[in-house]
């Protein structure tokens, strides 16, 4: 090891040595045994030249012997560069793909459902705060690393509002936004990812709206929605466990829950993330006092991984992004109030959101199979918060 750190001779015969054994391992079924053979022999020449600590000189004398070998025996590959940079990406790619279907997938919360736990993309509209400076310099580096950014956008001429293009993305980025003034074409570079609400609704534009050059039509701070990895490989070993933090395909909801009116069009090829609160089998209420009964019993804060949940004063009303516990309310199909029961079929499960008033949910739409789980929250890695690293319980 460190004759092949110390020597760029021992380095470079190496190399040489693992590029001709990789294609006499190719070719091997093509090849004559003579053919084999001799390369096998140059090859054992130059491991016994570096094991034994040969001079430089010898060494490379063995690895050009080899090269000279490899040249008369083995077939050549057409663009070898090419070929090796392809194979080498096309591993790359086998390898995150099979990290990302078996171990960790990445997710990006899309809605605020599970906040304060986890945030979806937030932001204000800072138009009526005429002294609101937006930040630059360090403090703007120092905010990006939290996940804020900012859209700022003046008119560079009178007229009205006539369009706003979507981002045009590239992959997963956002790379450019238009919107029409007038006539006027304006770009907003790097736009931020909005989540589920388009610029338009966050920023209250309005088609037609009247501006005067040099009027702010958009000034706007931005929140980045949690991005986290997704724990694939604990459900093949144990079941889900009630307060687990769950990712779910929404084609697991029942599809007259999921799409006829007066339901909720959600679409059959999304994924939600909830928190996992009755089992196969169970008995569930959402009391008037905003705790679940489970099969009779009351869960409250001393339930594991429902200690934030249930820390709410009792005496304060239920508040939007705040710990609230779970509401049951007349508009909602299977909890209008808290004498309604609902059985969960074997193998089906019921999740909610931490935000119990914004939150759409099994309150709404009841059960699903559990096979439709693709595993739980793991870790946060973006945006460098108080939520960063392991998932809250």
């Amino acid at each position: 090891m460190i004759h092949w750190l110390f020597s760029k001779a021992v380095r470079e015969a190496v190399a040489m040595r693992k590029h001709v054994q990789r294609s006499l391992n190719a070719q091997r079924d093509l090849l004559k045994p003579e053919a084999i053979g001799a390369v096998l022999a140059k090859i054992a020449e130059l491991n016994e030249a570096i094991s034994q600590k040969a001079n430089t000189g010898k060494i490379r004398i063995k690895a050009e012997e080899l090269e000279f070998a490899a040249n008369k025996w083995l077939k050549p590959y057409p663009n070898p560069l090419w070929r090796e940079n392809v194979e080498v990406l096309l591993v790359a790619l086998a390898v995150a793909m099979g990290i990302r279907t078996f171990f960790l997938q990445p997710f990006k919360i899309p809605t605020g459902s599970m906040q304060p736990t986890l945030y979806g993309v937030t932001s204000k509209n800072l138009l009526d705060d005429k002294n609101f400076q937006i930040p630059t310099g360090i403090e703007r580096i120092k905010e990006w690393f939290e996940g804020i950014s900012y859209v700022h956008v003046v008119a560079q001429s009178d007229g009205e509002l006539q369009k706003v293009e979507p981002p045009v993305k590239l992959l997963i980025f956002n790379i450019k936004q238009t919107i029409v003034i007038g006539g006027v074409a304006q770009t907003i570079w790097f736009p931020p990812d909005y989540g589920e609400a388009p610029l338009q609704m966050r920023a209250g534009l309005e088609a037609g709206h009247i501006y005067h050059k040099g009027d702010e039509v958009v000034k706007m701070e931005v929140s980045a929605g949690d991005h986290l990895f997704v724990d694939r490989l604990t459900y093949n070993f144990r079941k889900p466990e009630r307060g687990d933090i769950v990712v779910f395909e929404t084609k697991g909801i029942p599809a007259d829950r999921r799409e006829n009116p007066p339901y909720w069009n959600i679409p059959p090829d999304e994924f939600y993330i909830k928190r996992l609160v009755g089992l196969g089998g169970e008995k569930i209420q959402v009391g008037d006092d905003r705790h679940l009964v489970i099969d009779g019993k009351r869960l409250d804060s001393s339930t594991p991984h429902f200690e934030n949940l249930y820390s709410f004063d009792p005496k304060s009303p239920p508040q939007e992004s705040h710990y609230s516990g779970h509401m049951n309310q007349p508009q909602m199909p299977f909890f209008p109030d808290g004498s309604a029961t609902y059985q969960i079929p074997a193998g089906h499960v019921m999740v909610m959101g931490d935000n119990t008033m914004n939150s759409l949910d099994s309150r709404y739409w009841g059960d699903f199979p559990e096979s439709a789980i693709i595993g739980k929250s793991f870790f946060v890695y973006w945006p460098l918060t108080s939520r960063f690293g392991l998932s809250n319980p």
